[in-house]
């Protein structure tokens, strides 16, 4: 039984698997950060923009 702890308190297998889980959220969570980011700024632009259109007339440059 012994024999077993000690092989288990040295295998380190899953210690991989746990990095790769910590990364991919850390990953995916920049990426929303990001999203947000582009999504915000990307609505402020189109207001802007149909406020501009909106406020000129048909046929004037």
């Amino acid at each position: 039984m012994m024999n077993f702890f000690a092989n288990f308190k040295k295998d380190e297998s899953g210690a991989v698997t746990v990095d790769w889980v910590v990364l991919t959220a850390a990953v995916v969570g920049l990426a929303v950060a990001a999203y947000s980011s582009i999504q915000t700024g990307a609505s402020g632009l189109t207001d802007r923009t149909a406020t501009y259109l909106d406020g000129r007339t048909p046929g004037t440059n």
